[in-house]
């Protein structure tokens, strides 16, 4: 399966592993639907919400499986 890391797009996250919307949610970024969003890299997202980006990869990651 797919893993991710801090250059994978957003979108790109979302089409293959819908299930990590809420982990972005929880992060503070409420706009997935926006085209701006979902063409940021994991670390645009990260940093723009003050969050750590490895954390969130390994949460998406162990969603992939």
């Amino acid at each position: 399966m797919a893993q991710v890391n801090k250059d994978t797009i957003i979108g790109d996250v979302l089409d293959i592993c819908p299930d990590a919307a809420p982990l972005f949610l929880e992060i503070g970024m409420h706009c997935l639907g926006c085209p701006a969003s979902r063409g940021e890299t994991i670390e645009q997202a990260c940093y723009v919400h003050g969050t750590d980006a490895d954390e969130l990869i390994a949460a998406i990651n162990e969603l992939l499986g």
